[in-house]
């Protein structure tokens, strides 16, 4: 599983490029950057990362998005494998411009009850903290209020790099990204039906708790990057169609053959034109 290098605010700047642009952007990036650490142990630089996003019956975060609020935010329960041990309860938000995140690392055999109603307890954490608990807390509190349930499953290759400093800044390639209706807590790594949500685009982001560096800039010069968003459960929603995750879309029989796990660290040998 990866080290824990969550930036609690930030600002992040999002990119959509080809496979070709990305490996460029990479070469120029690693002048500055290193390697994450748990990353540079793997075969193109990449780990897979798994979210099951939840939601209210009437999509509340995702109207969110597609309305273009400036104060939302997400929840979603972050893992890496099936066979994790334990998983990450997210509160993502954003303020205008600002980029907010808490998370409490929760014993897998209490997600159930959690998103049942059971109260959070310093038990239910893999590190107990006052710090995790709060934001397992504030998670079951917004989950409640919204009467949210799990919605969806998205997934996707990351390759990441930071400073060899610190973790002011991070930057970032999610490949292959997918989503799929998902109403349980099995945290499966295959897909069944799922949509590819940026079709064959990778997904650049320059994530800095500060300053942008000079050379970031440059490098945004250099390739003409245009900024956009790149809402991956909104996106993978918006293609899936609302009523196959709203509540329209429970009871039905999800995918039970024909499954692609997602593979860690394949090697990307794509290019496509931006969404």
């Amino acid at each position: 599983m990866p080290k824990d290098r969550l930036q609690t605010q930030r600002f992040e700047l999002k990119y959509l490029v080809t496979e070709e642009t990305a490996r460029a952007v990479r070469q120029f990036v690693r002048c500055y950057l290193k390697p994450d650490e748990f990353a540079a142990t793997l075969p193109n630089l990449s780990y897979p990362v798994h979210s099951l996003y939840l939601d209210s019956p009437d999509l509340m975060t995702y109207q969110a998005v597609q309305t273009g609020e400036k104060n939302r935010f997400k929840l979603r329960i972050r893992y890496y494998s099936a066979e994790d041990k334990s998983v990450y309860f997210e509160i993502k938000r954003r303020t205008n411009e600002v980029i907010s995140k808490v998370r409490a690392k929760v014993h897998r055999e209490f997600v159930e009850p959690l998103l049942a109603g059971r109260p959070p307890q310093l038990k239910h954490l893999v590190t107990p903290d006052g710090r995790q608990l709060a934001a397992l807390q504030e998670f079951c509190r917004l989950m409640h209020r919204l009467k949210a349930t799990p919605r969806s499953h998205v997934a996707y290759h990351r390759e990441a790099w930071m400073s060899p400093e610190n973790n002011s800044l991070r930057v970032t390639f999610d490949r292959d990204v997918r989503c799929e209706p998902e109403f349980g807590t099995s945290f499966r790594t295959e897909f069944g039906e799922a949509v590819t949500v940026f079709d064959r685009n990778v997904v650049l982001e320059l994530k800095f708790v500060d300053r942008l560096p000079q050379w970031c800039t440059e490098l945004v010069r250099s390739f003409n990057l245009k900024r956009g968003g790149a809402p991956k459960y909104a996106q993978g929603v918006l293609l899936l169609g609302e009523h196959r995750v709203s509540n329209q879309g429970v009871g039905l029989k999800g995918p039970a053959s024909g499954l692609r796990p997602l593979r860690a660290a394949r090697p990307a040998a794509v290019s496509a034109a931006a969404l």
